[in-house]
């Protein structure tokens, strides 16, 4: 399964992720669906602006596969 969604947060939003004390990403995708996976998924999109753009999560029977930002 793919899920298409955006993300804009700045890195001081992004931080209790990068840190662990949050360790669950819930976004919506653009068909409104809320999926939650590992934070640490984002983290090698960080910028020192944050993390700004369109991604594509893959998932095989509920498991993380893969995120690749498109945009």
């Amino acid at each position: 399964m793919k899920y298409y969604f955006a993300i804009n947060m700045t890195s001081a939003e992004f931080y209790p992720y990068y840190e662990g004390k949050i360790q669950q990403l819930v976004v919506t995708t653009t068909s409104g669906i809320r999926v939650q996976f590992p934070a640490m998924h984002m983290r090698k999109y960080l910028l020192a602006k944050g993390i700004k753009g369109c991604f594509c999560m893959e998932t095989k029977n509920n498991k993380f596969l893969s995120l690749t930002k498109i945009g």
